[in-house]
C-alpha cells in the first residue's frame, strides 16, 4: 500500500487526539508448539497506521512534539539473527521506507518514550494481552504524574484510542476496497473450484486443500480464518474445522472460507449438494435461507440502521419455519422470545476489513448504528437443524426428515452511496446455478 495512505491515516488520528500522544505496540510472535512459531501477522491497528510488518516494534504519534510527530522503535539489523528468521528493515531504512520522523532501536524505548509523551495531556494506549508492555506504559505515565505538580503539564489520563481509530477503520478508502475486491475475487474462484471438485467419496480435507491451493495460487496470504468444510450433519456445527469426514451421497456441503489479500479479508459461505441434486427438504430450507439473505441485503443503504439487516433475515426465516410447521404460534412472540434460536442462533453479519470480524460499533447505547458509504459487512443468515435439536419451550418436535440439515449463505457487501454492491456475487447461489455447476 502507498505510504501516502498511511500518512493520511496518522494525520487524521493526530487531529482527533488533539494534545494527546498515542502509543501502539506491534503483534508478538506466536508459538505454534515448542520452538516452532506461527507465520507473523501484524496487529491490525499497528499495520493500519504504519504499514510496518515486523514484530518487536512500537509506534508513537506525538502531535505536540516540535520535531517528531511519528516515531518508530524497531529491531536493529542483526546479520546473525537474520540468517535464521529473515531480513529486518532496520533503523535507517525504516525511516525512509515508512515515513517516520525518527526511528530508534527498540532497546531505546524506555529512555525515549517519556520524551514523546511528557507534554501530552493524555496518553492514548489500548491495554492489551502484553502485560509487560502494559506495565511499561503505565509506569511511564505514573512517573510523569509524580512530576506533574512541579511542571503543571503532562498526561493526566490514559485513554483507549479504539473509539477514534476503529471508527476510522470502519470506513474503507478506495485503496482498501481494491484489496477487499481482490480478496473477494480470489475467494470466489476458490468456491467455484470447490463446486466443481466436491463429490461424494471425497473427503472434506480434500475440498479444503483445493480451496486453500486456489487462495495461494492467486496471491492471497492464505486463509482469512480456519476453513470450514462441513458435510452432512457437520453443517450444523457453526465453527466446524476438523474437515475429516468422507462426503456421502445426499450430503449437503457447507463451505465457509475466505482469504487474506494484502492484509484485507474476504468471508464467504455457500451450501450445495455434493451429488448435484438438492433433496426436497434441502431445497425447501435452502430457498428460505436464500430469500432471507436477499431481503436482508436489500436493507443495505446509507442511513439504514445496521440491525435492520438481522431483523429482516429473522423475519423471513421465522415465516418460512412457521409455514413448515417447525415453529408455531404468534410470529411477534416467537421473535421477541427468540424461540427461533434453536434453528438460527447467530447474528446475520459482521463488519469486514483488516480483521475478519472487523472493528467498529453496531450500536450506540440503545440506538443502532446507521450504515455509511464505504463500510463493508457480511450478510450470512442460516438454518441449522441438528440431529439432536431441542425446540424452544412450547414448540413442536422436529420431524426426522428435517434432521441433520445445515444451510448458511454468506456474502461480503459494500455500502455504496446509492445502496450496496455484493463483492462476492461471482459465487453461484441460485439453486439452478448450483446444480448446473456441481453437475459440470
Amino acid at each position: 500500500m502507498q505510504n501516502q495512505e498511511f500518512r493520511q491515516r496518522r494525520e487524521q488520528l493526530m487531529q482527533r487526539i488533539g494534545k494527546g500522544a498515542a502509543v501502539f505496540r506491534s503483534a508478538p510472535m506466536a508459538v505454534m508448539h515448542n520452538d516452532v512459531e506461527y507465520n507473523f501477522r501484524q496487529d491490525s491497528d499497528f499495520f493500519y497506521l504504519t504499514g510496518f510488518d515486523e514484530p518487536s516494534a512500537v509506534a508513537v504519534l506525538a502531535p505536540q512534539h516540535e520535531e517528531h510527530k511519528f516515531v518508530l522503535f524497531v529491531q536493529p539489523k542483526d546479520p546473525d539473527a537474520e540468517t535464521w528468521v529473515g531480513y529486518r528493515v532496520g533503523v535507517d531504512a525504516a525511516k525512509e521506507r515508512f515515513g517516520a520522523d525518527a526511528v530508534f532501536p527498540i532497546e531505546e524505548l524506555d529512555e525515549k518514550l517519556p520524551e514523546y509523551v511528557k507534554d501530552a495531556d493524555r496518553i492514548f494506549y489500548r491495554l492489551g494481552r502484553d502485560r509487560t508492555f502494559n506495565d511499561k506504559v503505565l509506569q511511564t505515565w505514573q512517573n510523569l504524574m509524580r512530576t506533574y505538580p512541579k511542571r503543571g503539564t503532562g498526561p493526566i489520563a490514559i485513554e483507549d484510542p479504539a473509539p477514534i481509530l476503529h471508527a476510522m477503520r470502519q470506513v474503507k478508502s478506495a485503496l482498501e476496497l481494491d484489496h477487499m475486491r481482490r480478496a473477494a475475487a480470489i475467494a470466489a474462484d476458490a468456491h467455484q473450484r470447490a463446486l466443481s471438485f466436491a463429490r461424494p467419496g471425497k473427503f472434506e480435507y480434500q475440498v479444503q486443500a483445493e480451496l486453500e491451493h486456489t487462495f495461494r495460487l492467486n496471491g492471497a496470504l492464505g486463509p482469512a480464518y480456519p476453513s470450514i468444510v462441513a458435510s452432512g450433519a457437520n453443517s450444523c456445527i457453526l465453527h466446524y474445522t476438523e474437515n475429516t469426514k468422507e462426503i456421502a451421497d445426499g450430503d449437503l456441503l457447507l463451505i465457509d472460507a475466505g482469504c487474506a489479500y494484502g492484509y484485507y479479508n474476504s468471508d464467504v459461505t455457500r451450501t450445495f449438494p455434493a451429488n448435484g441434486r438438492f433433496s426436497e427438504e434441502q431445497r425447501i430450507l435452502y430457498e428460505i435461507v436464500l430469500e432471507s439473505q436477499k431481503q436482508a441485503i436489500a436493507q443495505i443503504t446509507p442511513g439504514n440502521p445496521y440491525n435492520q439487516i438481522h431483523d429482516t433475515a429473522v423475519s423471513v426465516i421465522v415465516d418460512g419455519l412457521m409455514d413448515l410447521g417447525l415453529l408455531q404460534g404468534d410470529k411477534e412472540e416467537i421473535i421477541k422470545e427468540e424461540k427461533y434460536k434453536p434453528f438460527y442462533m447467530h447474528r446475520t453479519g459482521h463488519w469486514l476489513g483488516l480483521d475478519v470480524h472487523d472493528v467498529g460499533v453496531y450500536q450506540h447505547g440503545d440506538t443502532p448504528h446507521n450504515l455509511e458509504p464505504s463500510q463493508v459487512t457480511t450478510v450470512e443468515p442460516g438454518i441449522y437443524i441438528k440431529p439432536d435439536i431441542k425446540p424452544a419451550e412450547g414448540q413442536p418436535e422436529v420431524p426426522e426428515r428435517w434432521l441433520g440439515i445445515g444451510i448458511r449463505i454468506e456474502d461480503d457487501v459494500l455500502v455504496t452511496p446509492e445502496g450496496y454492491d455484493v463483492l462476492t456475487d461471482a459465487v453461484p447461489k441460485e439453486i439452478a446455478d448450483i446444480e448446473a455447476a456441481t453437475k459440470s
